[in-house]
Order: structure tokens, then C-alpha cells, then sequence
């Protein structure tokens, strides 16, 4: 016959059995989610590619989109508090390898700015030239060339990580310069924690080391990512109010990641050299 103690016993370690379930379960949830979101900044940048990396993921697919399809809340959209895009189409130019190398990382008087005048608000970007010399040269070669201009910002996740990326002519996530760039910079000391800070600037890529095209995401809050994106310069004050006025008016798909609400164009794309 069990006694009462060893029936006390029995139950308090049926439900310590179950709470470290429930706690398993939560976080391999939380695990997927952020892994998922994380890939939204893997893209596909080579010309002519047709994989698109981005949420998908081998063997959890059905089950995430079960998920998702469960838990997703309606999707809001609030009033757009951007203005009409400046007429103009996107660019349609690609090249074949890296431009030449204009910049030079050893003149420490020269410091390097990029202003992206969208239809939301300017963004104002500092530049570091001397810790990512190949994709500053890279951006100021495709501002001169006029690659940004009149392209979408075509990504907002708001949750999980807090990011609004940009850089794809195209608006699908799937555009790219035509080459790749070697990563730089994923030892910056800003990078504690695997934490991406608010007012970082980096680029985008397949996953994989050294894909970096034109695509770079703008960090409008904290975001826990692993450092394989090159964080290549810092965003101005006034750019952190443009971001934080488009991540308040949400994504389109209510999930936390999606095309955003706010109609992100950029206009004009400059770099310049002080």
C-alpha cells in the first residue's frame, strides 16, 4: 500500500514533471520564432536567384505554419503617415564584381555620411569607413549610380528582433547589386550580448559568410541577433524619430514581420565624403 507521503511524493514529481515539459516546449517555441525571424535578414542576393531564404527552415515548416496560422492576430492597418514617393522607377542596374576601392580606411581625417531622404523622413547615417571599407566604397559606388533611388523599404519585424530593412530595387527581398561582399566589422565591441543596438545599421544576407549585396537593415530597438551581419555605421538622432514613427504604424501581416504599413520609399540615396 503507498502511504500518504510517498503519494505526496509521487504527485509533486508529476507536476515538477510537467512544468519542466511546459517549460521545454515554451522554449523551443521561443527558439523557432527567433530563428525564424532571424532568417527573415538571410536573403537571396545573386542575380537570377530563385530561393528566397527567408523564414524558411528545414523540418519545423508545417508545424510553424500551423502555428502561425493558429496565433496570428487580424492584421491593423492604421493610417500611413508617410508622403507619395518622388516619381521614378527603381533601378533595374547590376554589375558584375565589387567597384573598385575608392575609399580609403587609413585617412583618418576623412569621415563618411549617407542621408536617405524617403517619403517618411530622413535618415541620417554615419558611416564607418575604417572598420567596413568594402561596403562603405559599395554604397557610395550604388547612391552615385542611383541604385536606391525610388526603391521600397520592404520589411518591418516587430518582435523579436526590431529591424526595418531596405536595399532591394525590386521590393521583394530577392535584389541585389549583381556581386557580393566579404563580411567586415562582426568583432565591433558594440555587439555585447549578440545585441545589434538601436541606431545600428548593417547588412543583410544569405545566411551564409560573405553574401552581403545592397541589402542592410536599419535597428530602431535592442535586437538579439548573432554577429554575422556587418554593422557598417550609426544612425543620427532624426533618423531614429523616422524609424520610430514607421515601426508605429505596424506591419501588414500582424505577426511581427511583414511589409510595412508606412509607405517606405527612398527617394534619394547620397553619400558624401567630409
Amino acid at each position: 500500500m503507498v502511504s500518504n507521503e510517498q503519494r505526496r511524493r509521487q504527485l509533486a514529481r508529476e507536476k515538477f514533471e510537467r512544468q519542466q515539459q511546459r517549460r521545454e516546449a515554451a522554449k523551443r517555441k521561443a527558439r523557432r520564432r527567433n530563428a525564424v525571424i532571424a532568417a527573415g535578414l538571410a536573403v537571396v542576393l545573386a542575380a537570377g536567384a530563385t530561393a528566397y531564404a527567408t523564414g524558411v527552415l528545414s523540418g519545423d515548416d508545417k508545424d510553424r505554419t500551423d502555428t502561425a496560422a493558429d496565433s496570428a492576430p487580424t492584421p491593423k492597418k492604421g493610417p500611413d503617415p508617410c508622403a507619395k514617393p518622388a516619381p521614378g522607377s527603381p533601378s533595374t542596374k547590376t554589375w558584375k564584381s565589387e567597384p573598385e576601392m575608392t575609399v580609403d580606411k587609413d585617412d583618418k581625417s576623412a569621415s563618411y555620411a549617407m542621408a536617405l531622404t524617403t517619403t517618411c523622413g530622413s535618415i541620417d547615417v554615419k558611416l564607418d569607413a575604417a572598420n567596413a571599407p568594402h561596403t562603405v566604397n559599395s554604397f557610395a559606388f550604388l547612391a552615385k549610380e542611383g541604385f536606391f533611388d525610388h526603391s521600397k523599404c520592404h520589411r518591418l519585424t516587430t518582435a523579436g528582433i526590431y529591424v526595418l530593412q531596405c536595399g532591394d530595387p525590386k521590393g521583394t527581398g530577392q535584389g541585389g547589386p549583381g556581386y557580393t561582399l566579404p563580411d567586415e566589422n562582426l568583432k565591433d565591441s558594440r555587439l555585447k550580448g549578440n545585441v545589434y543596438p538601436a541606431g545600428t545599421i548593417a547588412m543583410a544576407n544569405t545566411g551564409q559568410p560573405h553574401t552581403g549585396g545592397s541589402q542592410f537593415f536599419l535597428v530602431y530597438q535592442d535586437s538579439q541577433l548573432p554577429p554575422q551581419y556587418t554593422p557598417f555605421g550609426t544612425i543620427g538622432a532624426e533618423g531614429m524619430k523616422t524609424l520610430k514613427k514607421i515601426a508605429g504604424a505596424g506591419e501588414q501581416s500582424g505577426a511581427g514581420d511583414g511589409a510595412p504599413n508606412a509607405t517606405v520609399v527612398i527617394d534619394k540615396a547620397a553619400v558624401t565624403k567630409n
